[in-house]
């Protein structure tokens, strides 16, 4: 790392600047004209900064730290922090660090960012709502770049979106509780996932008690201890059944019903990049609630991320990996364009980091407890979405998917599948109301829940569990889906950009992540290098 700075005032003030690397924004296409924003408004914004020493690969395969372990070596960089505080502070900004989370939160005047960060700030609406939006790059002292990953909050446009769909009252449908979905993929009747916590990133929405209540009293099965967290000041906030209380209530719903006895701990943030992230870090390093599972049921083309927070996000799923703690993202419901419509192919993103556990949707049908059909989601004619997939432009393909065969070298999404079609959904109750909704927002949830019952069952916690799963042994915990396509990319024997290595045999999958052997041999390959 480079050495202390020891920069004034005035030096800040005065120094040289140059871009931050990746921080370059687009104009707001989707806002109308732009106003003023007012300078006196105080705001905050989040400074991710490299780790004191990085994140070591045998963590993520499998040798896990604690959360203790991992702040006394993997916090903020120290002379980083010094340098960001006397920058601030340059600027008339208070500093407030949070070292587990290597971030930095800066808080103060509209007019004093401008200042500090080298933007300039505007609002623009879209529809009903406003938001403040900065153009281009992030300019900074270039004494303070190279401890500087990203900056965030500057600008607060919506940054994702929830990967759920409700089915259309014309659509033809059949619907499964998630116990029936989860009976139907063999998870293990009858088990619990005691000492385990599912967090789940929300980024609007709420939930009301009376629903979970009723829902689980319907089921059969206790109501899950649900714990609302709020991370830059989003709250649980219902309100319209379909709108984001529909992602909320299905991923607690799905979650807790198909892992019996786990915790609930829901991180409510703004939906923006900054939130996105904070949600992330502050469940990762949650030393209260102590996520082993976290499951995200939002996201957006690569294409719409900044390089800056794609690359924060994917270090804080990297970071949560290494804490034992297992990723699951929805990997969209637009089909393999994810909804761009350039005509080109498109991922979306986290699900794409290889650090979490891309989650792909089917369309599933069954006769009494077993499945007679599983074919790709893919409902585009008749405007019920299908999933997505495909193979990222901005990471590269990680060593566990090295026998995959991609169109180009890069991650391939998804890893695994459930059902996602929304003519074949899950019966859900929001707000009052009793739905049918699919998407691969289910399927993270779903297999953030088996996860949860492996954990609990084989004490030991899965992480990062790709290695395992693309084991030649992995095949045997899959039912391999072979037909259907989601546009550009056609279902085949064995991984495929639809629905990655195929849908959960509940037992196999946690007779394999019993194993220690994989992990093994994943830290000895990395030792290698």
């Amino acid at each position: 790392m480079p050495r202390a700075n020891q920069n004034t005032r005035a030096d800040y003030q005065t120094e040289p600047r140059a871009p931050l690397p990746g921080s370059e924004k687009p104009s707001f296409a989707a806002a109308t004209a732009r106003t003023a924003t007012s300078s006196r408004k105080r705001i905050s914004v989040s400074v991710i900064l490299h780790c004191s020493k990085p994140i070591p690969s045998s963590a993520v395969a499998g040798k896990h730290l604690t959360r203790a372990q991992f702040k006394a070596a993997h916090s903020s960089d120290p002379a980083g922090v010094k340098a960001v505080t006397a920058f601030a502070k340059a600027f008339g900004l208070t500093a407030k660090s949070e070292p587990a989370r290597c971030t930095v939160v800066l808080t103060g005047t509209v007019a004093s960012m401008e200042k500090a960060f080298g933007v300039t700030l505007h609002e623009q609406a879209a529809g009903d709502v406003s938001y403040r939006v900065r153009e281009g790059a992030i300019h900074l002292p270039a004494s303070l770049l190279p401890y500087v990953q990203a900056v965030l909050g500057l600008d607060n446009r919506p940054q994702a979106k929830p990967h759920f769909r409700i089915v259309s009252p014309r659509a033809a449908s059949t619907s499964f509780t998630p116990p029936q979905i989860a009976q139907l993929y063999q998870f293990p009747q009858g088990a619990k996932a005691s000492g385990q916590t599912i967090a789940l990133i929300e980024l609007g929405g709420g939930f009301r008690t009376a629903d979970l209540t009723a829902y689980f009293k319907s089921l059969g099965i206790a109501k899950p201890t649900v714990t609302a967290v709020s991370v830059d000041g989003g709250k649980n906030s219902p309100g319209d059944a379909s709108g984001a209380d529909g992602e909320v209530m299905l991923d607690i719903e799905v979650a807790a019903a198909v892992a019996p006895g786990a915790k609930i701990a829901v991180y409510f943030a703004p939906n923006t990049d900054q939130g996105f992230l904070d949600a992330i870090t502050t469940a990762t390093h949650d030393t209260r609630n102590k996520p082993t599972v976290i499951s995200i049921s939002w996201g957006g083309p690569e294409s719409s991320w900044t390089a800056q927070a794609r690359n924060a996000l994917d270090q804080a799923c990297k970071a949560a990996a290494a804490l034992g703690i297992t990723v699951t993202a929805a990997a969209g419901d637009n089909g393999s364009d994810d909804g761009v419509g350039d005509g080109a192919n498109h991922v979306d993103f986290p699900a794409s980091s290889p650090n979490v556990l891309a989650c792909g949707g089917t369309r599933l049908t069954a006769t009494g407890n077993s499945i007679s059909s599983e074919v790709v989601w893919n409902e585009t004619a008749s405007n019920e979405g299908a999933t997505g997939g495909g193979i990222s432009t901005a990471f590269p393909q990680p060593t566990w998917q090295s026998s995959i065969t991609a169109t180009q070298p890069g991650r391939g999404v998804p890893d695994v599948a459930g059902d996602a079609d929304p003519t074949t959904g899950y019966r859900v109750r929001v707000d009052g109301q009793t739905m049918v909704i699919g998407g691969t927002s289910a399927v993270a949830p779903l297999w953030a829940g088996l996860i949860a019952l492996s954990n609990s069952q084989n004490k030991n916690a899965a992480g990062l569990l790709q290695s395992k799963l693309y084991a030649a042994a992995g095949s045997k915990a899959f039912r391999d889906i072979t037909n259907g396509n989601n546009g550009n990319y056609q279902a085949a024997t064995g991984w495929d950009a639809c629905t990655g290595l195929g849908t959960p045999i509940g037992t196999a999958i946690i007779s394999l992540l019993a194993s220690r052997s994989a992990t093994k041999k994943a830290v000895a390959k990395l030792r290698d290098r």
